[in-house]
Parts: C-alpha cells; sequence; structure tokens
C-alpha cells in the first residue's frame, strides 16, 4: 500500500510489520510520534504487543531487556537526553547479546537546551556494541526496521535505527507499507537458541572472572564482522522481494569523479541535486551516502574511494577536542593505505539549522579550491 505519512509514523509501520510482541514507551520530543502511533495500533488490535509505559528512557531499555532475554520481540524509540539517560543498559543489551531494535531520532544534547538536529545522541553510543543504521528517507527508516530485526536475531546484537530529528521524522512522504504476507516471509518468528526458561534453567548476565571476559568480547567483535556481510545478504534479500535496497553504503556519479563529497542522513538527498548541478557544469564531483555506521564499512570505503583525490565530509556532529566523528572515522579507515586521499572536515547543521544547497556548494568550491585544508575543522555555516 502506498500513502503519505510522516517518517516517524513510517518507522511505526516497520514495528508492527515485524510483529513486535513487547514495545516499551518513554515520549521525548521528537520521538514520540513513534510511540504514540504505535499504542494507538495497540489499542486497535492491529498489533497484538504488550505496550508497557515506563517511567523513564533507562526503565525502557530496561523493560526490552527483560521481554528480549525470555524470547520476545523487543522495540523502544528514543531521542537526545533520552537516549544518554539509558546508556548504561545499552552496554548491558549488547553484552547479553540481545537483538532489540531502538529507533534514535537525532536531537542535539543539551546545554543549551536544544529540540532540534544534530547526530551526537546516537554517535555518543558508538562504543556500546549496537549496530547503527543512518536512514535517508522515510521509506529507508520503514525498510531498515524490517531489516534490522533480522540482521539483530541472526548476529545477537541489537539495532539503532537512526533519523533525522524533524528533517525526516516529521516529514510527509509518499512510502509503500509492504502486505503482511511478504513481511512474514522475510521475517519469521523469532526463535531464540538461548532464552531465560523456568523449565531449563541458564545463567545470564552474571559475573565473569578475567580468564573469560576477553573471549566473550572478541565474540561480540565477531559478530559485528560478521554483521557487514549478514547486512548484504539480508539487503539483497530485501531487494529481491520488495524492490528496495541500500546496502551499507551508496556511491552516486563517483566513476570518474576527482573530488567525492560523504553525506549521511537528509542531507544527503539534497547534496545528490547540488552534485547534479555541479556535473551539468562538467565538474566531475561524486557523492558517498553512509548508511551503516557500526560496523564501520571500511573495505567499502576504501573501495569506492580509490583514486580520488580528495573528499569533503559534512558532519552533523563534533567529538570535541578532535572534530566530525564520520571524518575520523574516514581518516581511519584509510590511514593505510599507499594513496589516499586528502579528508577535508566540514562541521555544519549543528543543533538543527538547516544545511543549505548554498551550505553545500560552499564545501565543495572550498575542497576544489585548496590543495589541502587550512585547518583541521571547517565551519562553512558558521555565523562570524
Amino acid at each position: 500500500m502506498k500513502t503519505v505519512i510522516e517518517g516517524s509514523h513510517a518507522v511505526s509501520y516497520g514495528v508492527m510489520l515485524s510483529r513486535v510482541q513487547v514495545i516499551a514507551a518513554y515520549p521525548i520530543t521528537p520521538q514520540t510520534h513513534i510511540v504514540e502511533r504505535l499504542s494507538e495500533l495497540c489499542a486497535s488490535g492491529e498489533l497484538p504487543a504488550r505496550f508497557l509505559k515506563v517511567e523513564s528512557e533507562h526503565s525502557a531499555m530496561a523493560s526490552c531487556i527483560g521481554a528480549s532475554a525470555v524470547g520476545a520481540r523487543a522495540f523502544t524509540a528514543s531521542s537526545s537526553q533520552g537516549i544518554a539517560l539509558m546508556h548504561e543498559l545499552l552496554h548491558w543489551a549488547s553484552g547479553a547479546r540481545l537483538p532489540i531494535v531502538m529507533a534514535n531520532v537525532n536531537r542535539a544534547l543539551a546545554a543549551p537546551w536544544n529540540i532540534w538536529c544534530d547526530q551526537i545522541d546516537s554517535l555518543s553510543q558508538r562504543d556500546t556494541g549496537w549496530l547503527q543504521f543512518y536512514c535517508e528517507s522515510s521509506q529507508e527508516a520503514l525498510d531498515t526496521v524490517l531489516q534490522s530485526f533480522k540482521i539483530s536475531e541472526r548476529v545477537l546484537l541489537p539495532s539503532m535505527v537512526v533519523l533525522d530529528a524533524f528533517y525526516l521524522s516529521h516529514t510527509y512522504e509518499p512510502v509503500d507499507i509492504p502486505d503482511r504476507e511478504r513481511v512474514d516471509k522475510f521475517l519469521p518468528p523469532y526463535e531464540p537458541k538461548f532464552k531465560i526458561d523456568p523449565k531449563d534453567p541458564k545463567s545470564f548476565s552474571s559475573m565473569t572472572a578475567p580468564d573469560i571476559f576477553t573471549e566473550m568480547r572478541y565474540q561480540m567483535q565477531q559478530s559485528m564482522e560478521q554483521a557487514k556481510s549478514v547486512i548484504l545478504e539480508v539487503d539483497e534479500e530485501y531487494q529481491r522481494l520488495f524492490g528496495r535496497g541500500y546496502r551499507m553504503i551508496e556511491a552516486y556519479r563517483c566513476e570518474d569523479a576527482e573530488v567525492v563529497l560523504v553525506t549521511t542522513g537528509t542531507v544527503t538527498s539534497t547534496s545528490r541535486e547540488v552534485i547534479d548541478h555541479y556535473r551539468e557544469e562538467g565538474k566531475a564531483i561524486g557523492l558517498l551516502k553512509i548508511r551503516t555506521f557500526r560496523p564501520f564499512p571500511s573495505e567499502d570505503v576504501r573501495k569506492k574511494l580509490k583514486g580520488i583525490s580528495k573528499i569533503a565530509v559534512i558532519d552533523r556532529n563534533i567529538s570535541f577536542g578532535v572534530g566530525g566523528i564520520f571524518a575520523e572515522e574516514l581518516r581511519s579507515a584509510l590511514c593505510n593505505e599507499d594513496e589516499r586521499p586528502m579528508v577535508f572536515s566540514f562541521i555544519a547543521g549543528l543543533g538543527g539549522r538547516d544545511i543549505t544547497q548554498e551550505t553545500i556548494a560552499n564545501v565543495i568550491e572550498y575542497t576544489l579550491e585548496q590543495d589541502q585544508p587550512k585547518e583541521d575543522i571547517l565551519w562553512p555555516d558558521l555565523k562570524r
């Protein structure tokens, strides 16, 4: 069914189609519309799930951990200070190898207080052992929810589906909502090999001595590495069934590019328009969209950027004292290459400031004109 819905509700319908059994909900702007719509779907009977109204985001993740540990398919959503509050339990979820899926609507962290978009809330959780997927459109958000449950249940790590606040969460777009029969074929019921069961007692998340702790962390890292191939397999299956695929990265007009712009999230759509304009002028500019941040697609990035002289990375985030997080990940992925591109790191769009076509053009022009960046961190939309 094709319909026009907001990005938040696209996530909600993805959750409904996934036949989630437990939803833990605590409202926080701009995530609230996701769980609000899910509460309506539960109340109407369209989604026969347990809807838990909890007292905090910490409790929301605790509830998901308990539900997943007994074998239920569990979901929650959060944003900004909410995801910061549940930080402790994100480690518990991944360390317990629970395939929870959470939608995170990117919103700036306080202080100063701000309800608008930037990526620091999810990127602050990059070391918690969660898979992370950054969505460009409402359609991609719905599809990624469905894919994430299947991926997580295969590699036994939780997934975070990330979308931009307001630019995507509150914007209405045409979305194809798949029919249940085909989704059920793609995503069958979750059947965990290990779960809490009084009839089959086991120990979970108990105190672990140094003699096996390293091996457990090794297994988590191996699962992260395994996730790279699983993500591609699941995406290919999804494309066969529904005609849409996203992979871990997407290259746009990069074949003969001299300069490549690297983006994530909704700024990618605007950037495509700018790239097309430069192409019409005969300038060889390409675009690389990074969809999967954890695991980071280092091998794919190296292949796509081979032979490129310069890349301009637009980060809607900042790691204070270092710079843009995606730019640093790219530098790390490319550092051992004999011939690697010069990385230009741009910080833009913090706190919900618009990244306009003019901003993107300024980024490209600076990168074209300079042999190397004059500063480690470049601020194209800074009011001076």
